[in-house]
């Protein structure tokens, strides 16, 4: 536990007030603080969701980053914006936040927790080095940050400069805070009061579920709505003129994993219930929110709501206006945008303060693992079985097989589910690498066995197969509109292999698994399996039925991404003739769509 983290839990709510003292300026319109009552501008930023993009690199591809929407990814991006906002309003009269999921997501995170893991080395861990540079106020904790456990989390805060926030985030214990909930920035004003800024950190629910296994019996997560309730009244009650949440929650209400949990995305519940909020700076939904206006319910006023996307690709400038009203600084006017990464250049500062870490994490990815026979792609892999896919599910079927020999179940089939969790993947004819591997298996998961019955198989795979919109016999077939039904995310769409089945699109949800068998035999309903299955999906996430109360058979820890690595080593050789097996399809009353 982080020395940080500990002081927090020591001391139960107290929680040490962080001032900026910004130097007395003269009256300027560029620096909107002036003396004599005049109406004063305070500038906040915020980025989100950065999962580790530290440069402007797509470490999969071995090449820039760049997508169709030509967006440019990384803090190195983002530097270079807050240094013109910096600029532009007076470096003393802005702030700059960060709304969480930062030490996980692109293989130099992954390389700094696994490979050369920093709380082994006790080197500084590059999304920390790249913050302390830019100079970030705050940072609030993501669901991933949770992902390499609490050892690696406690790290990374303990090299911070800024305090990392989660109010949320309680000892299962004490119920105490575990980590810092709130900070309360001051700025002075020529002539005047200091303006003071209250920020909360809000953290999201579903790391209980998400990071089951790194969190149980040491870390609780409370309900934002009613965290926020408790602390905004105590951050006015000090001072605060302006009161800001920066939250790791979407806007829309619902969460991914039903509800057994306090709700997911609840940064608009949190704007529109708890008074004194004026402005939520939130993330995890990875969109691009430049200003949205939520009214509170108690007070009538509105609360001001922005998202900066996802990597590093925008950045929210939110501007305040604040005038003197009895002796009291007062909002009077805030408005808020996204502004682009991709117009302007990297900060040569970043970039070169990133170089031995990115190019060690380069030459890590780009190492070859292993020859494949052929080209196998993943782009038709949500509507087809595919040979990729079917890799992931030899390589799990293998491990958990083995690890269940010799135990009361080793009688038992073993199934395997995986997802298409990139549509770009490829292994190239030839040499394939570390890149190519982490290109397929995005997420950092563990595997598990667990048992599941015949009946629990096929109320899976119906779950499953709502990922496909309703086509009736005959109609044309448009892949634009053939998956995501109810916007379900292609990592949602599992497909099972060592069982045979149809899914008939034509069908209603729920009635579309036909013809489930195994080894040619229809699958009784009270027939045992064992089922390979990673940690995020058998803890509950996508709320898939039937899996968090399954017995659990197999549970070594092992990351299924290093072991598809450590596979494809072992061979040598990558042949889809040794694996591939089309054992499910798409069909309409009978007939095959592909």
């Amino acid at each position: 536990m982080s020395s940080k983290i500990g002081k927090v839990l020591a001391a139960g709510a107290a929680v040490a007030t962080i001032g900026v003292l910004a130097p007395s300026v003269p009256a300027t319109a560029s620096s909107g603080l002036s003396s004599s009552g005049h109406p004063v501008k305070v500038t906040v930023m915020a980025s989100s969701d950065i999962h580790g993009n530290a440069v402007n690199w797509d470490y999969f591809k071995n090449a820039e980053y760049d997508d169709s929407a030509h967006n440019d990814v990384g803090l190195a991006k983002i530097s270079t914006l807050v240094n013109q906002i910096r600029a532009d309003r007076g470096a003393d009269h802005t702030l700059l936040f960060d709304s969480g999921d930062t030490i996980q997501g692109t293989p130099l995170d992954y390389y700094y927790a696994k490979v050369e893991p920093v709380t082994e080395t006790g080197k500084t861990h590059p999304m920390a080095k790249a913050m302390n540079a830019i100079g970030y106020d705050a940072v609030t904790l993501g669901n991933h940050e949770f992902n390499y456990g609490l050892p690696l989390l406690a790290k990374w805060i303990d090299q911070m400069k800024a305090p990392v926030l989660g109010a949320n985030a309680v000892s299962a214990r004490t119920g105490l805070p575990a980590y810092q909930p709130f900070i309360i920035k001051t700025m002075k004003v020529k002539g005047e009061k200091p303006i003071k800024v209250g920020v909360l950190g809000l953290t999201n629910p579903g790391i209980a579920i998400w990071d089951k296994g790194n969190v149980e019996g040491k870390l609780k997560f409370l309900d934002l709505v009613a965290t926020a309730k408790k602390w905004v009244p105590v951050i006015r009650a000090k001072g605060a003129d302006v009161v800001l949440v920066t939250a790791h929650a979407g806007d829309n209400g619902m969460s991914s994993y039903g509800s057994d949990l306090p709700v997911e995305n609840a940064s608009a519940m949190v704007a529109e219930q708890v008074p004194g909020i004026d402005a939520v700076l939130f993330g995890h939904a990875h969109n691009d929110v430049p200003q949205r206006f939520v009214t509170n319910k108690v007070t009538g006023q509105q609360v001001l709501l922005t998202e900066p996307g996802r990597w590093g690709q925008r950045l929210s400038v939110v501007d305040f206006t604040l005038t003197k009203q009895r002796g009291r600084w007062t909002v009077s006017g805030k408005s808020s945008t996204t502004l682009n990464a991709n117009t302007v250049a990297e900060d040569p500062k970043i970039v070169a303060l990133m170089k031995e870490q990115h190019d060690k994490t380069v030459a890590y990815v780009n190492q070859v693992i292993a020859q494949s026979k052929e080209q196998l792609s993943a782009a038709e892999s949500p509507y087809k079985d595919t040979p990729i896919l079917d890799y992931i599910q030899k390589v799990q079927t293998d491990l958990v097989s083995k690890a269940v020999a010799g135990t009361p179940d080793a009688s038992l089939p073993v199934l395997s589910i995986a997802a298409p969790f990139s549509r770009s993947a490829v292994f190239p004819a030839g040499p394939v690498s570390v890149r190519d591997m982490a290109g397929l298996y995005v997420y950092d998961n563990t595997l598990l066995g667990i048992k599941l019955t015949g009946a629990q198989i096929k109320d899976y795979l119906e779950y499953s197969a709502r990922y496909f919109n309703q086509v009736a016999p005959g109609a044309p077939i448009d892949l634009r509109n053939l998956t995501n039904a109810g916007g379900t995310p292609d990592y949602n769409y599992d497909q099972l292999s060592g069982v045979t089945y149809d899914i008939d699109i034509s069908k209603p949800v729920g009635q579309r698994i036909v013809g489930l068998s195994y080894q040619g035999q229809p699958v009784a309903a009270d027939r045992q399996f064992v089922v390979a299955i990673n940690n995020y999906r058998q803890s509950g996430g996508g709320g898939f039925p039937g899996v968090t109360t399954a017995p659990v058979v197999y549970n070594a820890q092992v990351e299924i991404r290093q072991a598809l690595i450590e596979y494809a080593t072992a061979s040598g050789t990558i042949d889809p003739a040794t694996f591939a097996e089309a054992n499910w399809k798409l069909v309409r009353e009978g007939v095959p769509v592909f």
